[in-house]
């Protein structure tokens, strides 16, 4: 909750505040906490594809209709009917792209941009790599699956709250997941892009966006930034307590063990 407080005011710096306070709190060395962060963010990467593909199949219809809507835009000419030629372009466009990106990591990885892009893909594949090496790999993927089924049903809860959205279900939910963490990648806590980007998506569904969809969204990114703000900054003060407590004891028994020792 701590790392979703700091993240919603500096994206990515609540994963470095989580590696210091646990090393604070908990004494653990630094290094093997970022390789467990690394190992949550390849993970969640993995899951957030899965969560992509899922709305695809389940709500083709909807991200269907965007799709094509884009499809037309660029690869049908002014016909109508589908131009071989700019789909050719398009598909050597996509093939040349990932040809000079190789390129330039291999050649230009020297370059500081460069090497950090580099640096955070090497990451993430050694992230997933390194699974095999947890003791409990079994319970660490089956609670990241968790997490992100409850994401999912937060979303649907979400849509829930309003007469107008609540047929949308749980196939509405999975849509609503997707455009909502895209809007959280754009922005900080996702302030701004979150409601609008809901707000388009109901317009697909027939719904009127600059209403229904914009109070939809309102609605859902507030109700769980209040969520992470205000538990964040309980779980901030509960965090130093129980740790106080953790420490009070040790110290005592360290102290009466050294009294009787003094005695004898």
């Amino acid at each position: 909750m701590i790392g979703y407080l700091v993240n919603s005011g500096a994206p990515r710096l609540g994963e470095v505040f989580k590696c210091t306070l646990l090393a604070r709190y908990e004494k653990l060395r630094v290094d093997k906490l970022i390789g467990t962060i690394l190992i949550e963010r390849a993970v969640d990467l993995v899951c957030l594809i899965i969560v992509f593909i899922s709305a695809l199949i389940v709500e083709g219809d909807i991200f269907g209709e965007m799709m094509r809507s884009l499809a037309k835009q660029f690869f049908y000419d002014k016909t109508g009917h589908l131009s071989t030629q700019k789909l050719l372009i398009a598909s050597g466009s996509f093939i040349l792209f990932f040809i000079l990106f190789y390129i330039v990591l291999k050649r230009f990885g020297h370059i500081d941009i460069i090497g950090r892009i580099k640096k955070s893909i090497k990451n993430i594949i050694h992230g997933l790599s390194s699974i095999n090496n947890l003791e409990h790999k079994g319970w660490f993927i089956f609670h990241s699956l968790l997490i992100w089924t409850m994401y999912w049903f937060a979303s649907t809860v979400g849509l829930y709250a309003l007469k107008e959205t609540q047929y949308l279900g749980l196939p509405g939910g999975l849509a609503a997941l997707v455009v909502g963490t895209v809007g959280i990648i754009l922005t900080p806590g996702g302030i701004g892009a979150y409601p609008v980007l809901i707000a388009q998506l109901l317009g697909l569904y027939g719904l009127d966006p600059e209403t229904t969809g914009i109070a939809s969204g309102t609605l859902m990114w507030a109700a769980q930034t209040a969520i992470i703000l205000l538990g964040g900054m309980i779980c901030f003060g509960l965090i130093s307590r129980y740790n106080r407590k953790k420490i009070i004891p040790s110290n005592s028994g360290q102290a009466f063990q050294a009294n009787i020792i003094s005695k004898n």
